[in-house]
């Protein structure tokens, strides 16, 4: 359903509202300025969030700009999604934007109508910054989680490097300004509280993970035979191979990799995923004389990501802007060793020689060096991988879940047990 408000609005009796008592779960407005079909960290992260609180028996309500760009409202897996109307953001293909009029209203009509314990913003642009004004103004708890960091930003608005500075401080800046007005403030990793602490923000920040879906990321079973069997379905040579999932963005700096692969010996670079520099890459595949080695598997459904890591031997990551990076940790659950940047918040991910290496960024021959470490020793990658997986159960997805739920809970505080129960 659809009108010609800024989104559609709810017709339908809501759900009953969950009885108070130890085991409530909260009910929770979440704005984000993306959300899939994008394709980012923040915006998978949100929907696993939001799927994966209402698979808990949360009531959950996402609002975020259209794909299409006509509003609507819509239910998947327990999540009603409220999109907005939107339009091209210019700088991305795949992301758009909220049309900023009526937007307002629109979110102070859903506020009274939900009575959420608390929103929780995934970002400080449009709708992030305008829900969590309307949920202030009704004293409703805002809690925000931080994926943002300017170099994510810099080569799609094209500033030109001079100025990267300047507009880097003037982004944080805003990024405070925001976030200082709300009650609760999460990020994925130590690393990336700190980056925010550094930058001069003063409130307390505290880490929470993304999670991982250990069940739906597992090693593969079966041995050499089954991996055979998942390259020849996927079309992927069967050879010793690299695996890089993500954006192929300029930030990702994915052609540290190809030059990597044309330093190894016989290893194969699998690229999964799309974006604006794959031709880039591929022409850079071509003059490095290893076009026969990198294979572009293009867009992966999420469904046959589990497979994709499983066909791998090694995950290498070569971003430096990385807040904790989520493809990293399914690829440490699927039992793959890893081999990272030493930059951001990836060293989180790495214990040096136990489940992969670090390595520094700019240097392809030193990731070309760690990848031949791993590879040539069989017995040593499967430890590897081994402990990836160990190191991955520290950041089950059901343990980020639940400490979201708690810290709604908490924000929402005396305020919940003043007002008598309204629907959601």
């Amino acid at each position: 359903m659809s009108t010609s408000f800024a989104s559609a609005s709810p017709t339908t009796a809501p759900p009953p509202r969950p009885a108070d008592g130890p085991e409530r779960r909260p009910r929770v407005l979440i704005g984000t300025d993306t959300y899939p079909p994008d394709v980012n960290g923040a915006a998978y992260f949100t929907e696993r969030l939001a799927r994966g609180l209402a698979g808990r028996g949360a009531r959950v309500h996402v609002v975020c700009p259209s794909p299409e760009g006509s509003p609507r409202t819509v239910e998947r897996d327990g999540v009603v999604e409220h999109r907005l109307r939107s339009m091209s953001s210019l700088v991305h293909d795949s992301v758009r934007l909220a049309v900023p009029l009526g937007v307002r209203g629109h979110l102070d009509l859903l506020l009274d109508r939900l009575e959420p314990d608390a929103v929780h913003i995934q970002n400080h642009f449009l709708v992030g910054r305008m829900l969590a004004a309307a949920a202030r103004a009704r004293g409703v708890p805002v809690v925000a989680t931080n994926h943002f960091m300017p170099e994510n930003l810099f080569d799609y608005v094209r500033v030109p490097g001079p100025l990267r500075p300047y507009a880097a401080r003037i982004a944080w800046w805003d990024l405070g300004a925001v976030l200082s007005r709300t009650e609760h403030v999460t990020t994925p990793t130590p690393a990336a509280a700190g980056l925010l602490r550094d930058q001069g923000f003063a409130k307390p920040v505290e880490p929470v993970s993304c999670g991982v879906d250990l069940a739906g990321f597992s090693p593969l079973d079966g041995g050499a035979a089954s991996k055979r069997r998942l390259r020849a379905r996927l079309g992927v040579p069967d050879r010793t191979t690299v695996l890089f999932v993500g954006r192929l963005d300029e930030e990702k700096r994915a052609e540290e990799l190809v030059r990597a692969t044309a330093r190894t010996a016989s290893a194969q670079l699998l690229l999964a995923g799309h974006g604006a520099y794959r031709r880039s890459l591929e022409e850079l595949a071509v003059s490095e004389g290893v076009a026969d080695r990198v294979v572009f598997l293009g867009f992966v459904p999420q469904e046959d990501l589990p497979d994709v890591y499983r066909c791998a031997d090694v995950f290498a990551i070569a971003g430096v802007a990385e807040l904790q990076s989520i493809a990293t940790l399914e690829a440490m659950a699927s039992g793959l060793p890893v081999v990272a940047a030493d930059a951001m918040a990836l060293p989180h991910l790495v214990e040096e020689g136990r489940n992969g290496y670090l390595y520094r960024p700019g240097s392809p021959e030193e990731l070309a060096a760690r990848i031949e470490d791993v590879v040539a020793d069989e017995g040593g990658r499967l430890r590897m991988g081994e402990h990836s997986r160990a190191m991955a159960s520290r950041h089950r997805l059901e343990d980020s879940l639940e400490r979201f739920e708690r810290i709604y809970l908490e924000a929402a505080g005396e305020r919940r047990s003043r007002r008598p129960p309204g629907p959601f």
